[in-house]
């Protein structure tokens, strides 16, 4: 955690700053090692305190590095304003993503210093990822697609998505994950044109879409990943030119994606040979995101991104089709951008599957 913590100071100083204060546990989690859900960062040229409340201490000792550790009561961002006049900051940075209004009017309250936004001043850290955090990744994906092999096996008529949802979070922290990433996304037949659909009751039936979209969260970070299959039989005569069409378009996004690309050229690659076939107002969501500690971060793939790839960055590269009243198909991998072109690192099948009634 050290090299992070001079990496921020480096930062900090370019933008002439001060200080640098955060409330946002991901970006704490990265910094600090802490991975409690309530805590404070303060960090300045020569010091760098973290704070947390009673129910956080043992824990806090027990991870965090290259940190002074205080208890504190009473109001987090009270404390962390206190915290920046005692050091004396006249400039202090934050990102205002993960800031309420609340808690930056309490830091104002107590800090008489000036208040910075720069919503960069950790993520452009945390967008290139080091190899023990891909290999991290990489573990939590690989426990995933475990548990979608094996879940898969299980699928028969009759199973509520809702429950198949439940099936994925229970192995997933049966199997060692902290647990699912995300909310995992169930959904059969023409729900599955729902490109985030809650799961529900809908029972799985022959001639069904079923469209899994799944993660798990282990050593700190998530995976993600999504596959399409069909139930018993293909549905009817749109699925299976649809979801050659999808995965096609995957595959020359995938074989594209190197350092230097713009993510906006890499999102039309894929958008382009969809809207070309005569899908485009049924792919309406971005190419892919980012994926760390947290499921959706910097960078972001999409028609309107600045991002510029460069190596270490992970991202998703997942474009669909949803078909209102039919269904939907999605497919998703997880990447490492290299220094030549990039690593799947999902290995589960995208060959089009008829699962056994």
């Amino acid at each position: 955690m050290t090299v992070r913590i001079e990496q921020l100071r480096a930062r900090l100083a370019a933008a002439g700053a001060d200080a640098l204060f955060s409330l946002s546990a991901p970006a704490n989690q990265y910094l600090s090692g802490f991975t409690g859900s309530t805590s404070a960062l303060v960090i300045t040229p020569g010091e760098a305190l973290f704070l947390c409340d009673f129910r956080y201490t043992e824990q806090a000792e027990g991870q965090v590095a290259g940190f002074d550790i205080e208890e504190v009561t009473g109001s987090l961002p009270a404390r962390t304003g206190e915290r920046l006049a005692h050091v004396n900051a006249g400039t202090a940075v934050y990102d205002p993503g993960v800031l309420s209004v609340a808690e930056l009017h309490e830091i104002q309250a107590a800090f008489a210093g000036t208040l910075t936004p720069d919503p960069d001043i950790v993520s452009a850290l945390r967008r290139i990822k080091s190899p023990e955090e891909i290999a991290a990744i990489r573990r939590a994906s690989s426990l995933a697609e475990g548990v979608l092999a094996d879940l898969l096996e299980e699928l028969d008529t009759g199973l509520p998505e809702r429950e198949l949802a439940a099936r994925f979070e229970y192995e997933f922290k049966r199997r060692g994950a902290s647990g699912a990433s995300f909310d995992p996304i169930a959904l059969f037949g023409p729900r599955s044109s729902l490109p985030h659909g809650a799961p529900g009751g809908t029972p799985l039936q022959p001639g069904d879409v079923v469209l899994l979209d799944i993660g798990c969260r282990l050593d700190g970070y998530c995976s993600d990943l999504t596959r399409t299959y069909a139930f018993g039989t293909i549905p009817r005569l749109w699925f299976e030119g649809a979801y050659e069409l999808v995965l096609t378009a995957q595959r020359i996004a995938l074989e594209a994606v190197r350092p230097g690309i713009p993510a906006r050229e890499l999102d039309a690659i894929a958008r382009d040979l969809i809207e070309d076939a005569g899908h485009g107002k049924h792919f309406g969501h971005g190419l892919g995101h980012g994926v760390g500690i947290e499921i959706h971060e910097a960078p972001r793939l999409n028609r309107e991104s600045d991002t510029i790839l460069e190596p270490g960055m992970v991202i998703t590269i997942e474009p669909g089709i949803y078909l209102p009243g039919k269904g939907g198909i999605r497919i998703e991998d997880l990447v490492a951008v290299t220094e030549d072109g990039c690593d799947i690192l999902s290995a589960a099948s995208k060959e089009l599957r008829v699962i056994d009634v």
